[in-house]
């Protein structure tokens, strides 16, 4: 989705473009009053509801409303539910251990649109959208995952058909999503009750799933709106959206033709279109000579015939970029520049194949398959156990099928293959790719193709067949240095300094002389460092007791409270995992810290062991990734070094903010209060008391960069 969608994306349909909305609409409550206890709905249905303990806030468009979770929720007085009908919100929230309804009838057997919160069986904790028309009778989920309470705004639409057997769809932010249904029977509408629906809460019979967090430009409409309208409703903050949306392929689609017919939804203003295509992002974005197509009324465009753009046909293998700006009608004229779009038409080569190239674990009787390239009609299939081997090799027999077995492959073994692709007219050789099948040692740290590496790190890897081992590493694929060899049990390297920004490779040979296979070379892998030094990303912390050597829990390292009643800060969970896993900013983890102020401070302090000399390379700026949640207490949030040269963050009200935000401090802060910044010993994160309240901060990414 693009930034301009993700920004501005709204609930309702572009009142320009469908001429009945307001007709189709059964209900709509923008939440725009700013203060009151009546919702007023705008649909011209007289649908007002009675707002009961939700307040105010700045929401999507105008103001929303926040609901505390125990006994806020808006009574509507709708009684019925179409047979085929829509429900739309905007929601934000962190609370993901519970079930909390966004909208539903009076009783929870009758309707309900809900988030579920489902701990992971064998896997990570999952949110899910939930969906009953009718208990029993037509009900239905969607996996979310952890986005649906991750404290940004989320747009949900759930469409509900009453064919039989009845339908169900779901979208996230605009994009279908796959449903899971629990029953799927004729939903016929027989729905006339008295019960009344409300927002934010299931049952006013029961205390039962109300909702924590901010709900916005709530919707119910009587027919089930097509994804464009989905878009289009998403595309709209409570009056027209003047840019085109909805493109047709979809953006970022693979488009399998030589020509194409491109359309759009309009802008709620536009008169005519500027339309761009091109081969280049740029060139369509800056609207380059040669990519302006001309100005038109119509809300299609054909590209790849004679007479249009790529006379010659779309050419296959190529990414094509379009833009469409909307031009207003006379006086005013204004130009409400579009989004960039992409399409791509498949390579002639061989594509989407499996194993993926670099894959490691690969099972020895595992198949090789693949997506033909574009036209293909036989694959020829080239295999061996040198890249040279395989990118040299000729005169293999075609085949029709886009899968092939090698047979049962050695372990811990690396691999090469090739698909050259026939399409009667011509031969077109593939990528020679690799896959190192199972039993071979598997990089730990960092991954293969990492980037934002610390300058320091450690390697490590987890042991295959062997029972000894030799690391090489260096800078040039083709002449990595023999950097030291190890027994079992000292599976890791330490390169020592590493130079910013810069691609480094690295390879884990074993052996073992009970195996006849023995020696065996392991895959290359490699990985880029930062161009930036990272005081903490959070990433190394695990879960091991404090007796096994390699334990690293986070409140060892970052010490809290504990023990010091001056101090109200607590570091990590009380239970595995101890550091965050869902709500980060990058990576797998971030450090969770709960504050209670009443003893005037909570704060959490790092020793620093390396990375002390904060000079290096020009850095001038700390800069430190936190997140706080809207039912935090205002506090001072700030940071210090070597104990007391401290830096406040002058917004008590940020440690509210549920996303993730970014805080950079000139470094000259610091030194002004005599701190020596080539010998930084420790940073202390903490709180302030403003209220003597409580809350939960998660900070992740602590870097020095140069600004």
């Amino acid at each position: 989705m693009s930034k301009k969608l993700i920004c501005l994306i709204s609930i309702v349909l572009v009142l320009g473009l469908f001429s009945n909305a307001s007709a189709e609409l059964i209900g709509h409550w923008m939440f725009d009053e700013g203060s009151g206890d009546v919702a007023f709905d705008i649909s011209g249905n007289g649908n007002d509801g009675t707002i009961n303990g939700a307040q105010s806030v700045p929401g999507v468009g105008g103001s929303a409303l926040e609901f505390d979770g125990a006994d806020d929720y808006v009574e509507t007085p709708i009684t019925d539910v179409p047979v085929d009908g829509t429900v739309a919100a905007w929601i934000n929230t962190t609370l993901g251990d519970v079930r909390q309804a966004v909208f539903s009838s009076h009783n929870s057997e009758e309707f309900r649109l809900q988030l579920n919160y489902r701990p992971g069986t064998g896997g990570p904790t999952r949110g899910f959208l939930g969906l009953n028309v009718l208990y029993g009778s037509l009900t239905a989920y969607s996996d979310i995952g952890s986005e649906m309470y991750d404290g940004s705004w989320h747009h949900v639409a759930f469409v509900w058909e009453g064919a039989s057997p009845g339908t169900i769809r779901a979208y996230w932010d605009g994009q279908e999503k796959p449903v899971t249904y629990g029953s799927q029977n004729a939903w016929e509408g027989n729905y006339n009750r008295t019960a009344v629906h409300v927002i934010g809460r299931e049952d006013l019979n029961n205390n039962n799933y109300f909702f924590a967090g901010q709900i916005d430009d709530v919707r119910m409409y009587d027919h089930a709106l097509s994804e464009i309208e989905i878009q289009a409703a998403m595309n709209n903050a409570g009056g027209k959206w003047p840019f085109a949306f909805g493109p047709t392929p979809k953006d970022g689609a693979l488009h399998d033709d030589t020509w194409v017919s491109m359309s759009w939804g309009s802008g709620g203003f536009a008169a005519s279109h500027d339309v761009y295509i091109g081969d280049n992002f740029d060139d369509v974005n800056t609207g380059a000579e040669g990519t302006f197509q001309g100005n038109q009324t119509a809300t299609f465009y054909v590209a790849g015939f004679p007479g249009f753009a790529y006379p010659d046909g779309l050419v296959p293998g190529t990414t094509y970029y379009w833009r469409i700006d909307e031009v207003n009608a006379p006086p005013d004229e204004t130009v409400y520049k579009g989004d960039v779009w992409s399409f791509s038409i498949p390579p002639k080569t061989a594509y989407f194949h499996d194993p993926a190239d670099g894959a490691e674990s690969v099972g020895v009787d595992d198949s090789l398959s693949w997506t033909a390239g574009f036209g293909a009609k036989l694959h020829t299939v080239y295999f061996g156990e040198t890249f040279e081997e395989v990118d040299n090799a000729a005169g293999g027999l075609p085949q029709g099928a886009t899968t092939y077995s090698p047979g049962t492959l050695k372990m811990a073994k690396t691999y090469y293959w090739r698909v050259d692709e026939f399409d009667v007219v011509e031969t077109h050789k593939g990528d020679v790719w690799s896959f190192t099948t199972e039993g071979a040692v598997a990089a730990l740290d960092p991954a293969n193709g990492a980037v934002d590496v610390t300058q320091t790190p450690v390697l490590a890897w987890a042991p295959g067949f062997g029972t000894s081992h030799e690391v090489y590493f260096g800078t040039d694929v083709a002449s990595l240095e023999l950097k030291g060899s190890g027994n079992l049990g000292s599976e890791s390297y330490e390169p020592g300094q590493l130079e910013w920004n810069r691609i480094y490779y690295w390879r884990v040979d074993e052996a073992n002389s009970a195996n006849v296979d023995s020696p065996w070379t392991g895959p290359l892998w490699s990985f880029t460092t930062a161009n930036f030094l990272t005081i903490d990303d959070f990433e190394s912390y695990n879960d091991l007791y404090t007796t096994e050597p390699a334990s690293n829990r986070i409140f060892n390292t970052w010490l809290d409270g504990f023990g010091n009643p001056a101090n109200g800060s607590v570091v990590g969970y009380e239970n595995p995992p101890f550091a965050e896993q869902t709500i980060v900013h990058s990576g797998n983890q971030s450090m969770p810290m709960s504050y209670d102020n009443a003893v005037g401070k909570s704060e959490a302090t790092l020793t620093l062991t390396s990375n002390r000399d904060w000079t290096v390379n020009g850095v001038n700026t700390l800069t430190i990734w936190f997140r706080g949640d809207s039912g935090n207490a205002a506090e001072t949030l700030y940071v210090a070094l070597n104990g007391n040269a401290k830096v406040n963050n002058d917004n008590p009200e940020v440690v509210q903010k549920g996303s993730w935000t970014e805080w950079n401090i000139d470094l000259q802060a610091f030194v002004d209060q005599g701190v020596n910044l080539t010998n930084v010993n420790s940073i202390t994160l903490g709180l302030s008391s403003v209220t003597g309240g409580t809350g939960m901060m998660y900070f992740d990414d602590i870097r020095l960069i140069r600004y």
